[in-house]
């Protein structure tokens, strides 16, 4: 289990799969100085949030394994793509708690 640390915002956990493909397409956005925003439900069925990323922002992964997980081309190309919408990254079932 990994975690997504963003601002003073609480930490948002992720499997350290879905945070490395995460974190690929976030930072070649962020490089880009290209903002959009990533969405998630709470695990506990209370709603869901949404943050904007930035340039000027922290951020940070951990990740529970000292090993790099493969990266898959094709959910890496249907994050990068998600990030283009008005909707930004909806992690949905990606999540796996808060």
């Amino acid at each position: 289990m990994g975690i997504l640390l963003y601002g003073d915002l609480p930490p948002v956990d992720l499997d350290d799969r879905t945070l490395a493909h995460l974190k690929v397409v976030m930072l070649a956005k962020l490089r880009r100085h290209e903002s959009f925003c990533v969405s998630w439900p709470h695990c506990d069925g209370s709603g869901r949030s949404t943050i904007w990323v930035g340039p000027g922002i922290p951020l940070r992964f951990v990740f529970e394994s000292a090993e790099s997980p493969q990266l898959d081309p094709d959910l890496l190309e249907e994050l990068a793509e998600e990030a283009l919408g008005l909707s930004g990254i909806q992690l949905g079932e990606r999540l796996v708690s808060t």
